[in-house]
């Protein structure tokens, strides 16, 4: 969960906490004086540490060593614990970069809710800085299908207002990137892109990380007031709890909002992006989201095809994915073989773009390091897959008879091939080796047609 430095002259002290953490899951490093803890920062930076102010035997008492480590190590969490506390030395602490101050003797629960609130910030801190210095690369906006090119047409239109967008489609399909892609190119792109993971914040912490924290001992930005001038994207903005859902809803009506335990009203510019895979009206209807909030998110509603929408784009994709794993990793910078880019626009996708990278990683780190990549690296999917040139039958194909099974299998043939060309007919019939009319023929005897769906032609079966 984290490894934890405590520091504190008093040995019943540090062991107590120590014991405490390791309950809870954290690994600790122990620290007698000023001279231990420096060299414990030195040997490895610890994700918080629980500083004692007044150290016997020691070059540095408390604040001195806080200011050390906030000058070489800002993003560490410093709660500093006193025996001799007063608020003047909360204040000092405060403003010297601590987290938060507790006097001793302390409560238990007390420290964990403290810990657990630095823990947690120190992780979103991370996580934006991460984002922000990934921004260009993961604005890149990759394909060539219709359903693509639909998808980039609408994205361009709204990057130059402040409208909000809401994008939904299916888990891994991109929605982040298409977020991001806005940003990259509207004239707030200077301006910062800060992520809500409404789905990995503790319902109860939701409204201290959005609107931040105010206190005797100082004031703790929330996420909201870090956007500020930029952008504010809610990923899976349906996991939101209800009660945060009618406190964003006032911030969209006025960007204004009031800082958890403070008074002041803080005001905000703010461009607002969110996400769902979910049916929100279905939701709505369930009374697990507001309607007013949807309408007021829902300004320019955006479809994120799936994967299997997109076919046309998986080989470029997974080229993508292999030259960036190339230059991260170091993972060897190998070609798709025409089978194994054959069999990738045939897999199911149920993970969409997010499953394709993951394949593609588990392929260049277990499969050889030179050559081109074959279909047999592949991890198989399919019902029925290919083995020493035969076909190896799934049960339920192996018990029709042969016309039910030959009838059964070519049309779900040929509704693969043809939604791996994006529709076009041309391209499926040379693929397939068939006449362009025969192919035509063929479809209508298995009752397979064509129809547009987000921007591209889809195989479907008539009738279902």
């Amino acid at each position: 969960m984290g490894d934890i430095l405590i520091t504190d002259d008093e040995r019943d002290i540090r062991e107590l906490i120590s014991d405490i953490l390791k309950d809870e899951g954290y690994t600790t490093r122990l620290a007698a004086n000023s001279d231990q803890c420096m060299k414990e920062i030195a040997n490895e930076p610890p994700a918080l540490m629980i500083l004692d102010i007044w150290l016997k035997d020691s070059g540095m008492d408390g604040i001195d060593i806080l200011k050390s480590v906030k000058r070489d190590h800002p993003d560490i969490p410093i709660v500093i614990i006193s025996g001799h506390g007063n608020i003047e030395i909360a204040v000092a602490a405060i403003k010297q970069g601590a987290y938060d101050f507790i006097e001793k003797p302390f409560n238990i629960d007390q420290l964990m809710v403290v810990i657990r609130r630095a823990m947690e910030t120190s992780r979103l801190r991370r996580e934006n800085v991460e984002l922000k210095r990934g921004e260009t690369a993961t604005a890149e906006m990759l394909g060539d299908s219709a359903a693509f090119r639909a998808l980039k047409a609408q994205l361009d239109k709204v990057t130059k207002s402040n409208g909000r967008v809401m994008l939904t489609g299916p888990a891994g399909a991109g929605k982040e990137i298409a977020a991001r892609y806005i940003h990259a190119q509207s004239n707030r792109s200077g301006a910062p892109f800060v992520t809500v993971s409404s789905a990995s914040i503790e319902p109860d912490r939701m409204e201290e990380v959005l609107f931040g924290r105010q206190s005797a001992g100082g004031i703790e930005k929330g996420l909201l007031e870090q956007a500020n001038g930029g952008v504010i994207y809610f990923d899976e903005i349906a996991d939101m709890p209800l009660g945060t859902q009618s406190k964003i809803l006032r911030v969209l009506v006025d960007q204004t909002f009031n800082r958890v335990g403070g008074s002041d009203k803080v005001q905000v510019d703010l461009r607002v992006i969110s996400s769902t895979n979910r049916d929100l009206p279905s939701e709505i209807a369930g009374g697990t989201f507001r309607e007013e909030l949807y309408h007021r998110l829902n300004v320019v509603p955006i479809h994120v095809p799936s994967l299997e929408e997109r076919r046309e784009d998986i080989p470029l994709l997974a080229e993508h994915f292999i030259g960036m794993f190339n230059k991260a990793q170091g993972l060897p910078l190998r070609a798709l073989a025409e089978d194994a880019r054959a069999l990738l626009q045939t897999m199911l996708w149920p993970g969409n773009v997010r499953q394709l990278k993951n394949v593609v990683e588990r392929v260049l780190i277990l499969g050889e390091n030179t050559g081109d990549i074959a279909a047999k690296e592949l991890p198989a999917s399919d019902e029925a897959t290919a083995e020493e040139g035969r076909i190896v039958l799934s049960g339920g194909l192996a018990t029709l008879p042969l016309r039910e099974a030959r009838e059964l299998f070519e049309r779900e043939y040929l509704l693969t091939q043809i939604n791996r060309f994006g529709g076009n007919i041309s391209r499926t019939a040379s693929f397939v080796g068939m006449e362009r009319s025969a192919l035509h023929r063929k479809l209508k005897s298995l009752g397979v047609a064509t129809t547009n769906k987000a921007g591209a032609r889809v195989a479907y079966v008539e009738g279902d």
